[in-house]
């Protein structure tokens, strides 16, 4: 029963679909303030490359090893992400080019496989990566074994951030703080609200977060370091797709991370079975066709309005004199 095609593509939608959710999350947190972030690609192969760069230098113990890799993949992201900030949030430059810019300097122009190449990290396998952590008769147990209890503990901490940022977004004053900043900045710095600092910290902490989502790969789903941005390939903008499709919460991040990385499961689960009907490529088309479908949808200005997404997302704030 575990063995069948619909158990295991359940199961791998959620591990494919856990650095989507990272990254959604980190999104989520900087387009509330009203910061469109199109760097999430660049700040994950950063976090991805720096992050198996740390697992392979820091001896000790499994744990300690793996603990170190996702702290320098959060800090990494986070760098990259104050840059971003810098340029968008003091400078006012485009929130789109800025985003793009270091998307293209962190995968296309080469920082990530210079990193990669300079450390070193090409053609080794991760010294640690993350396994399942439950017992072996929580995995076994029939359908929900493998979905639910034979996941990493990336996962399981994936499920704890989405209900933190869930309800720091709705119940709490400085989440509720962000969203005004978000939707009205004007009225928020009137209320006595830094706008500048609340742009500035979600966009940092989205960036932490998608360090993170790309250190899922080298770390967990392909314990090792591929260059020519092989190892996210364009997962930062599904993820950026996924925020938008999810109308700007939390727990629909979580299901459309599943619903993409089913799609991304897919593919490899039929070639496994040998099922030669299909297509694979078919299967392997359509995070990104969908991704395409949604930011098309969005473009307007009534679809946005009703979808939800924050009124000031993408708009720079300049502080009137008063």
């Amino acid at each position: 029963m575990n063995n069948s095609i619909a158990v295991v593509v359940l199961a791998q939608a959620v591990v494919y679909g856990t650095p989507l959710l990272y990254a959604a999350l980190g999104e989520l947190l900087a387009e509330r303030s009203g910061v469109l972030n199109l760097g999430v690609e660049g700040m994950m192969l950063i976090g991805a490359v720096m992050g198996f760069w740390a697992v392979q230098r820091v001896g000790g113990p499994s744990g300690v090893g793996l603990a170190a890799g996702i702290g320098v993949a959060a800090v990494a992201g986070a760098v990259v992400a104050t840059i971003h900030a810098v340029l968008v949030v003091t400078f006012r430059a485009n929130q789109i080019v800025s985003g793009l810019a270091i998307t293209i300097f962190a995968g296309a122009a080469g920082l990530s496989d210079y990193l990669g190449n300079d450390l070193n990290l090409a053609d080794q396998p991760a010294r640690h990566s993350f396994q399942p952590v439950l017992p072996d008769a929580l995995q076994n147990l029939p359908i929900v074994g493998p979905i639910l209890f034979g996941q990493t503990v990336l996962v399981y901490a994936s499920w704890v951030l989405v209900v933190v940022v869930g309800l720091y977004l709705s119940r709490t004053r400085p989440g509720l703080n962000v969203r005004a900043v978000g939707e009205a900045p004007a009225s928020a710095d009137a209320m006595g609200l830094n706008v500048a600092a609340y742009r500035y910290w979600h966009t940092i902490i989205g960036g932490a977060f998608a360090g993170v989502a790309g250190a899922c790969y080298t770390l967990s789903i392909t314990p090792q370091w591929v260059g020519n941005g092989l190892v996210t390939e364009g997962a930062g903008f599904i993820a950026i797709a996924l925020v938008i499709f999810a109308f700007w919460r939390a727990d629909l991040c979580l299901a459309g991370a599943y619903l993409f990385g089913a799609f991304t499961a897919l593919p490899f689960t039929l070639q496994a079975r040998q099922v030669v009907n299909v297509a694979p490529e078919l299967f392997q088309a359509l995070p990104y066709v969908m991704t395409i479908v949604v930011l098309v949808l969005v473009a307007s200005g009534w679809s946005r309005r009703r979808l939800g997404a924050p009124a000031a997302l993408g708009l720079p704030y300049v502080r009137e004199e008063r």
